[in-house]
Order: structure tokens, then sequence, then C-alpha cells
């Protein structure tokens, strides 16, 4: 009889549920965890928080007057419509583009599946640089369309058309690389479902697809537009440097600084940081919802 209530009783503890395992994630001493801490938060405040504090303070060292008048500069205001045009223009395109391609690579099996992922990471592997000196080479004056485009007086390289070529260049993966992920982890199983209910083409895409995945999607048009905004080294190899008209706003600051302009230079680049930390509350955000 002992042993059958024995039986019995292994049989109860095979169906219960397993115990919790200890929260104990590692098994350091205290002192080692607050050091590795301390250590984060003294390379945060190094190579973050400081510059961070010197720009706004060198920004305002010689007054609001003087900030307000570096702001109000006629160039300064061209390269802020500048930065901003070629954001607006730039992160639709880039948005557009992001969900077709994550619409195509996660619900659809084809061939050059592989090849159409490197070639959307490959902004991130090229410098920004080499980049825009991609675009010279096609498209300036002694580039492969450089005399066509000379001879029916197109402009290009040195103009607005080659700002935005290098800006939707550089930022074209951030969309596309927020969805593919959460759209492989979602699955297909409620677009099947929509379709035997008898939805087609875009309604799927509107009614499921688009509400399952706009967390995501504001999380990447948030990354594109800040890194379109502050884009530098494309930007800077095909723009020509002309104030108040190819001049964006990190071009700006560079010109200012190099003439010996401290104050109009942080005031300028503090103009960036502001955009730059709204970015990052939105990011967040964003973040949050998307996880919840």
């Amino acid at each position: 009889m002992s042993q059958a209530i024995t039986g019995q009783e292994l049989a109860s503890a095979a169906l219960m549920p397993a115990s919790a395992p200890p929260n104990r994630v590692t098994t350091e001493a205290p002192w080692v965890k607050w050091t590795l801490i301390g250590a984060a938060f003294l390379a945060l405040l190094w190579v973050l928080v400081l510059p961070l504090i010197v720009v706004l303070t060198e920004a305002l060292k010689q007054g609001w007057s003087v900030y307000v008048e570096a702001l109000r500069d006629p160039d300064a205001m061209s390269a802020l419509r500048l930065t901003l045009l070629v954001a607006a223009i730039t992160v639709p395109l880039n948005t557009i583009f992001g969900v077709a391609a994550a619409w195509l690579i996660t619900k659809f099996h084809f061939r050059g599946k592989g090849l159409l992922v490197t070639l959307i990471d490959l902004p991130f592997a090229i410098s920004p640089v080499v980049g825009g000196l991609m675009y010279v080479l096609v498209f300036g004056a002694q580039g492969w369309l450089g005399p066509w485009l000379d001879e029916h007086d197109i402009k290009i390289i040195f103009a607005l058309p080659g700002i935005i070529l290098a800006t939707l260049f550089i930022t074209f993966p951030f969309v596309a690389r927020e969805l593919i992920p959460l759209m492989e982890d979602q699955g297909q199983q409620e677009e099947e479902a929509a379709v035997t209910l008898g939805a087609r083409g875009w309604r799927i895409f509107w009614q499921v697809t688009l509400p399952n995945i706009k967390w995501g999607l504001l999380y990447g048009i948030i990354l594109c537009n800040a890194r379109a905004m502050g884009e530098f080294g494309a930007v800077s190899v095909v723009s020509g440097h002309i104030r108040g008209e190819t001049n964006t706003l990190p071009l700006h600051v560079e010109i200012l600084y190099n003439e010996y302009q401290f104050s109009a230079s942080f005031a300028v680049a503090s103009l960036l940081l502001l955009l730059a930390l709204a970015t990052l509350v939105l990011k967040s955000w964003f973040g949050r919802k998307r996880v919840h």
C-alpha cells in the first residue's frame, strides 16, 4: 500500500508545475554589481552628458540675445528650412519603401530575397562619405551622367536633388529594419484568416497588417527622421557648402566653428540638440508602446 501511495504522489508531483527558480540573475558579490553600474554611469556621464552640457553652456555663454541672434541669422534660417525640407521629402519616401520591402520579405518567398536584405543593410556597412562620393561619381561634372546633365541644364550635385539622394541612401534601411523582425515574429496567421473571410489586397493591409505594426512603424520613422536631420558625411560631399542654398544645419555648424564663431556655432548646435532630445523622448515612448 505504501508503494501505491508513493506512486500516486510521484504522479501528482509530475503534473504540478515546477517551482519558479530563485530570482537571482548573477551570483557575483553586490560590490561587483554596483561597481559595474557606477562604471557605466561614469562612462555615460563622460561621453554623453558632459558634451551636452558643454553645448548648452557655450551656446548661452554670451547671453540670450547673442543666442537668439545666431538662430535668426538668414543663413541659419536657410539651413533650418533646408534640413526640414530634406527630412519632409526623404522620410515619407523611405517609409513607403520600408513598408513595401518589409511586406515583400516577410510575406512572400522569392528568389533573390537574401540579396534584397543585403542591399537594405548596405548603408550600414558603407561610410556616409563613400555614399556621397558614389553620387558624385555618377552625377558630378566628371561623372557618368555629368555631361548629359550639363547639356540639359539639370543640377543634381551641389543642389537640392543631390542632398535628397544622399539622405535617402543613408536613411532608407531604418524603417525596413524595424519592421522586418516585427512582421516575421507576427507571422501570417491573421492575414490568412482575413483571406478566408473574403478580404483582399489593400483591405488586408489597412485593417490587419498596419494596426499590428503601427508602433514599430512609428519607431522606425522617428529613427529615420533623426538621421535625416543630423546627417553630415554624405550631405557634406554632395552639397558644395553654398551658404544660404545647400547648407543643412550640421554643415552650417561646421562652417561657423571653422570661422571661430563659437557662440553662433554652439547656438545652432543646440537647436540640433533639442531636436535630438525630442526625438529621443518620442523614440522611448513609441518603444514602450511597441513592447506593450
